[in-house]
């Protein structure tokens, strides 16, 4: 039996998870998980399986100087190359409210 949980939001949906896997010019190797989800404004859920972070992005987040480097705990360059691959995949924000 739960405890007395107060519920905010509790939702199933069907999501779509892409998994790829790249090396780019600085020889590091990506392994992510892309997921499209519709919550999050049409942002995709981005998580490196080598660490297990998890970031909600989108298009204005690839343009926050040092967003991918913090939450990735990349370096610029790594962060750069990530960058570049992700502008294909996280494409525009949809606003649904």
């Amino acid at each position: 039996m739960l405890p007395d949980f107060d519920f905010m939001s509790d939702t199933t949906e069907q999501t779509s998870t892409r998994f790829v896997t790249f090396i780019g010019p600085s020889l590091k190797r990506f392994d992510l998980a892309i997921t499209s989800t519709n919550r999050f404004y049409g942002k995709k859920l981005i998580t490196d399986l080598q660490s297990g972070k998890t970031a909600i992005i989108g298009p204005d987040d690839l343009e926050e100087e040092g967003y991918l480097e913090y939450t990735y705990k990349l370096t610029e360059e790594e962060a750069a190359e990530l960058v570049q691959f992700l502008y294909f995949v996280v494409g525009t924000v949809h606003f649904t409210d």
